[in-house]
Parts: C-alpha cells; structure tokens; sequence
C-alpha cells in the first residue's frame, strides 16, 4: 500500500487546505497572508499565482535545489490558495488526473 510518508503527505495538505479555508473567512486581515488574498479578490490570486509560476521557472533554470524548491512551494500554496477562491476541491483536481491516467 502507501507508505507512512505518503500519509503523512496527504495528511499534511489536507491540513493545509483546512487551514486556507479557514484564514479565507475567520482569518486576521492584519496579520493573515493569505485573508488579505482572500479580500483582494480572485484577480489577485491568480495574479500571484502566475508570479509564483515565473519564479518557479526561473529557478528551474538555475542549480540552488533550495530556491527551487522554495519557489514550488509557493506555487503549490497559492494554487491550493486559488482553488479555495473557486471553491474547487484539490481532491476535484486531482480525480482528473486519475481519469486522465486510466486512459
């Protein structure tokens, strides 16, 4: 089956998605990073989302594993962060893929 790893993975970003739902409306605006994306509006999101994917891109070019990373990361966060916005599941996305890999 899965290893602990896996779970701990999939445990940590559900966590994760709990959490943006929960700072999308019970959040501090003055100190929550991610509310104030929430009141900034989807525009915004998306914005910093592709800013994220240009980052990312730039890095991959480059040998610091560490800032690649980290660049990842913040696509990954800002994607969990739009589909929040769309009120799209991750679980929704990731059951497309799993209909694209069955054919």
């Amino acid at each position: 089956m899965y290893s602990d790893q896996f779970n701990e993975t999939i445990l940590f970003l559900n966590n994760l998605k709990d959490l943006i739902r929960h700072r999308k409306s019970e959040g501090d605006i003055e100190t929550s990073y991610t509310r104030r994306l929430f009141e900034e509006g989807i525009n915004k999101i998306a914005q910093k989302l592709g800013e994220e994917a240009v980052e990312l891109i730039i890095e991959a070019k480059d040998n610091d594993d560490e800032r690649f990373k980290n660049e990842a990361a913040d696509l990954l966060f800002h994607l969990l962060v739009l589909l929040e916005a769309k009120n799209v599941d991750l679980d929704e996305v990731i059951q497309v893929l799993e209909d694209r890999h069955k054919q």
